[in-house]
């Protein structure tokens, strides 16, 4: 090899997702959810997706676009990215979305990630966001993609970690309250504006979402090292996969 090691030398990379150490051993788990949001203008009547989707037995969630009338979004999530392409594509490429307007600048694409610190790495990253996606008590929803600067990825860990745990600790607030519950994924290198996550915050009223937002502006993490947020999806549920 150009590099003078040998196959047999070559190094094992360690992709698993990590969570906390159960009984003294290491957790860990090669599995991850991917989630994607097309949205699409010009839908006058949603009722014949609403029919497709659920013969066509899709995983996702189809919402009206609160700020387009004629706006819709439709959210699908699998493990397999290849889900997007085998299932999704040919099914918005057909008849029933072939008179409405493609949103590019609406499309997100992520996978969810772990801190180190789950209890239960599958209900964590699979069973927790199918359950909060397809619940009919979490029908309002705001999506948003973000950049983190360059700055924040110059600071020492530790900073990092605190900075984290203050944007972190609101949301967390809102979650235990009932009122607002959150999807945080990963999307770097999955996204043409390069940005590096997209959230997803769910809840029964879209005030306490709105709430949320307004309350991390004043986090460091928000006000000093975002360089980029948004934009903003609003939607509420119309159609939603049944939970298994």
């Amino acid at each position: 090899m150009a590099d003078g090691m040998t196959p047999t030398q070559a190094p094992v990379l360690d992709l698993d997702e990590k969570g906390r150490p159960r009984n003294g051993e290491a957790q860990s788990l090669a599995r991850r959810l991917f989630i994607q949001l097309l949205v699409f203008g010009g839908c006058h009547d949603a009722r014949p997706l609403v029919d497709l989707l659920g013969r066509r037995g899709i995983q996702g969630v189809l919402y009206e676009d609160l700020n387009d009338p004629t706006g819709i979004g439709l959210l699908t999530f699998d493990e397999d990215p290849g889900y997007f392409l085998e299932t999704v594509r040919p099914l918005v490429a057909g008849e029933a979305f072939s008179g409405l307007r493609f949103r590019e600048e609406f499309t997100m694409l992520g996978r969810t990630y772990s801190m180190g610190w789950e209890a239960d790495l599958v209900e964590a990253l699979i069973t927790r966001p199918k359950g909060r996606l397809c619940s009919p008590e979490l029908p309002w929803a705001i999506w948003y993609p973000l950049r983190r600067s360059g700055a924040f990825e110059e600071l020492p860990e530790k900073e990092q970690r605190a900075v984290l745990s203050e944007h972190g600790g609101v949301g967390q607030s809102f979650g235990k309250a009932g009122v607002a519950h959150d999807i945080r994924l990963a999307c770097h290198g999955l996204s043409k504006d390069d940005n590096d996550f997209v959230i997803g915050i769910l809840g029964a009223e879209l005030y306490p979402l709105s709430a949320v937002v307004q309350r991390m502006r004043k986090t460091r993490q928000t006000s000093r090292y975002l360089s980029r947020l948004g934009p903003f999806f609003v939607g509420r549920a119309l159609w939603q996969a049944p939970t298994a």
